[in-house]
C-alpha cells in the first residue's frame, strides 16, 4: 500500500467503525444496563472507548504536529520511498481477549457520562482523527514515532496511532455483542 492507499484505508476504516458503534446508542436501556459477571455493562464499554480516544488524542494530535514540523525540514518523499507502513502488526488490538493489559485507572468508566453526549463524543472524536488524517495527506505522519506499549507494539507512528485508536474500538464491539448475548441468555432463565 502507498501512504495515499494506506491513508484512504485508515479512514474507511475510521468510518466503518463509526457505523457499527451507532446501532449500540439504541440499544434498549436494559441491554445497555445490563451487568455481565465478568466486565462491564455495554453502557460502561462505551464510556470507556472515549475516554481511551480522548489520552490516545492527546498524543495523535502531538505527534501529528512534531511530524508536520519535521516535514518542513525532511523530505518527506525520500524517506517514503525506504518506508513499510505495517498496519497488521495492530490486528491483535481489535481482538478481544487477545493479550493481557491492565488499563490505567484514567480510562476506566465513571458512569457519569450521558449516553447521548458519548455517542456525540465518539462522532466528534472519529471526525478528528479523519481530519489529522487529511492535514497530513503527503505522507508527513511517517516522520513522527511514539513507543506504544501495548501488547509490545514499541514505536509507532502518527498513522498507525490512528489505526490502534479504531482497532482498540474494534476490540470492543466483540465485547459488547459478548455481553448482548449474555443478557439474552440471563433474559431466557
Amino acid at each position: 500500500m502507498n501512504i495515499q492507499q494506506t491513508i484512504d484505508f485508515i479512514d474507511q476504516e475510521l468510518t466503518q467503525t463509526l457505523e457499527q458503534y451507532q446501532p449500540w446508542f439504541a440499544s434498549t436501556p436494559e441491554v445497555l444496563h445490563f451487568k455481565p459477571q465478568v466486565g462491564w455493562s455495554i453502557e460502561q464499554i462505551l464510556e470507556h472507548v472515549t475516554l481511551t480516544n480522548h489520552f490516545l488524542l492527546i498524543l495523535i494530535r502531538k505527534g501529528q504536529r512534531k511530524a508536520l514540523e519535521l516535514a518542513a525540514k525532511k523530505d518527506v518523499n525520500e524517506r517514503l520511498a525506504s518506508y513499510e507502513l505495517d498496519l497488521n502488526k495492530l490486528d491483535a488490538i481489535a481482538q478481544h481477549q487477545s493479550f493481557e493489559w491492565i488499563r490505567p485507572e484514567h480510562m476506566e468508566p465513571q458512569g457519569n457520562q450521558e449516553l447521548h453526549k458519548i455517542q456525540t463524543l465518539l462522532g466528534d472524536q472519529i471526525a478528528e482523527c479523519q481530519k489529522l488524517l487529511q492535514e497530513m495527506s503527503h505522507g508527513e505522519g511517517i516522520l513522527y514515532q511514539t513507543t506504544m506499549t501495548v501488547n509490545g507494539l514499541g514505536k509507532l507512528d502518527v498513522y498507525q496511532y490512528i489505526y490502534f485508536l479504531c482497532q482498540h474500538a474494534k476490540r470492543h464491539l466483540v465485547q459488547m455483542e459478548k455481553v448482548k448475548s449474555e443478557y439474552k441468555q440471563s433474559s431466557r432463565i
